[in-house]
């Protein structure tokens, strides 16, 4: 249901050093099944197939500043010391992709039933992965990630045959003999680029439809995020067909050589910085790209909301993940007394929820890294503290805090928070709201809380951004009827539910025509000498008409039960004598 970026990427492609160590590469394969066998095969079986899964060897880790790699108990055991050649690890794909495997109905149901299972069998170890790197609690692991994959999953699996028809569009009156269709295609191979802070949703969501679609599928899971990318490495082999779905581990440097390769897509989740980074790579080879990033999504609040309600809702919205979610709301714009009362209602929420020892409660999550709790506890020098502002930088705990008395131009407002830290700036009314929102780069999602509708109307006609709430936070992901994306630096492209699917599907024009001798004819005006008379019969064949619409069909029938009444009893006095007309 919710999705995330970091502001300040820890695998940002930018900050490699020169005299980083290119970091070796283990070999670990797996036994696949195949697409009709079991998903753990008897040990005395041969394996079907194989998946090279892709990680750093023990001490040749790339030397970043995180500090973020697995201990080395953690790591996966060498199996091999074989440097893995990505070029052909991407060919070995295409190559499937071309032999046609992964694109009948059957096939892809087939995958996305292993996916099913490997979730309804492994749901506690996803979690525990999860509670390990981000400290999650089970509820939102399985609300936020893994529940949300499944009913998702669910949802993909009930449509797809639906989604994969050819679509048919409106005929022109030059084309109404002519079958006129629009093939799904998948793309090819695709690449998805992971993010850490819902780790395996927003890692294996975009799988779904990339597999739907028929493609084949290389997925990076974050290294920031060891145990869940861990988990995910040694699940996936086991239930998905290896020859056509790859998982690489590893960190700065195998992303670097992933993007060197010639993909036919790439989805990536993370930060503008990398997105960029991303970008520039996808456009040496014209590959198209979903980029799913971030930016500050502005929560606008007026006196006509119930506050207790709103603020509970906001706080969720804020407080899920420790605030490490993209579209978490950034910041408030409200007037000084709309200010009080959100404050006032914010201290006895977070007393409800979390207890007097917020540090203590089993339901706030932890910041992922030393780094981002230093530049988060640096933020909260913006303004005033009026709510929270607990801190433990051992245990990587920040208290949902909110700050007042803060200028556009403080330290909190020039990037996106990606904490649980809500400044206020104080704004007259909805116009100068907009006008702020707008004087800054278009945000994620904006979320408009007022009961008044000609106010909302402003906010919707008069701003731009990825999505808009009204009256409520993140729940608008849970949607899966509405595409979930951004626009300029907080992204291009969406999914979500059929989204997913078309994102990994070309769509491919097709015309057919017969060799009738009628049409042949008509259409002989095309061809040399040419004349004016040819033109003009062209043009008005080619000639853009109105075509009548659902609701003028009973009007047509009428009209045409008229003319056969008609037509009837003129043939009928034409037959009977004068003499023996009624």
């Amino acid at each position: 249901m919710v999705h995330g970026v970091h502001p300040a990427s820890d695998d940002n492609l930018s900050q490699q050093t020169d005299n980083e160590d290119e970091a070796c590469l283990e070999v670990v394969v797996h036994p696949t099944p195949s697409a009709t066998a079991p998903a753990t095969p008897p040990p005395d079986e041969p394996p079907l197939s194989q998946v090279i899964v892709v990680q750093p060897v023990n001490g040749h880790l790339p030397n970043n500043n995180n500090n973020n790699t697995l201990p080395e108990t953690e790591r996966e055991p060498l199996l091999d010391n074989k440097m893995v050649n990505y070029s052909e690890l991407v060919q070995s794909s295409r190559s499937v992709f071309d032999s046609g495997k992964t694109k009948p109905y059957e096939y892809r149901v087939g995958q996305l039933q292993r996916l099913m299972r490997m979730y309804t069998e492994h749901g506690a170890d996803l979690a525990a992965a999860l509670a390990t790197d981000l400290r999650k609690s089970k509820q939102e692991a399985y609300l936020l990630e893994i529940e949300f994959l499944i009913n998702d999953l669910k949802n993909t699996l009930m449509n797809l045959k639906d989604w994969m028809k050819p679509d048919k569009p409106e005929k022109s009156f030059a084309n109404l003999m002519d079958d006129v269709l629009i093939l799904k295609d998948p793309r090819g191979v695709v690449l998805v680029l992971g993010a850490w802070n819902y780790p395996i949703q927003l890692t294996l969501l975009p799988m779904h439809g990339a597999i739907a679609a028929g493609n084949c599928v290389i997925i990076k899971p974050s290294e920031v995020a060891p145990a869940s990318a861990k988990i995910m490495a040694e699940l996936i082999p086991k239930y998905l067909d290896q020859d056509c779905f790859k998982v690489v581990q590893g960190g700065v440097a195998e992303t670097t050589e992933l993007l060197k390769q010639r993909f036919d897509y790439i989805f990536y989740t993370g930060s503008t910085s990398v997105g960029k980074i991303v970008r520039a790579a996808a456009n040496e080879y014209l590959t198209p790209v979903t980029l799913e990033l971030g930016g500050k999504s502005p929560v606008y609040i007026d006196n006509s909301v119930n506050m207790r309600m709103a603020a509970r809702r906001i706080l969720w919205g804020k407080c899920i993940n420790a605030g490490q979610t993209c579209i978490a709301p950034d910041y408030i714009l409200c007037t000084r007394e709309v200010q009080d009362k959100f404050v006032k209602e914010a201290k006895e929420v977070l007393k409800e929820w979390y207890g007097s020892n917020i540090q203590s409660s089993p339901d706030l999550c932890r910041i992922i890294s030393d780094r981002h709790y230093k530049r988060l506890s640096e933020l909260l020098d913006s303004g005033t503290v009026a709510v929270g502002g607990e801190r433990d930088p051992v245990d990587r705990f920040i208290g949902p805090t909110v700050l007042v008395d803060v200028k556009p131009t403080d330290p909190v407002m020039k990037e996106e928070i990606f904490g649980p830290i809500l400044p206020i700036v104080n704004v007259e009314n909805a116009y100068e709201a907009i006008g702020f929102i707008n004087s800054r780069e278009i945000p994620l999602t904006l979320y408009v809380f007022t009961n008044k509708s000609a106010d909302m109307q402003l906010f919707l006609k008069h701003t731009s951004s990825g999505s808009v709430c009204c009256n409520d936070t993140a729940v608008h992901l849970a949607v899966e009827t509405l595409p979930f994306g951004g626009v300029g630096h907080s992204g291009m492209g969406a999914y979500h539910g059929k989204y997913t699917f078309d994102t990994f599907t070309h769509k491919k024009s097709c015309l057919v025509k017969d060799y009738n001798p009628l049409l042949e004819s008509l259409a002989s005006s095309r061809y040399p000498p040419y004349s004016d008379k040819k033109m003009n019969f062209i043009a008005m064949l080619m000639r853009k008409r109105r075509s009548l619409g659902l609701q003028y069909i009973p009007y047509a029938m009428t009209f045409a039960v008229g003319v056969l009444t008609a037509v009837a009893f003129m043939k009928f006095y034409k037959v009977v004598p004068y003499s023996r007309r009624p």
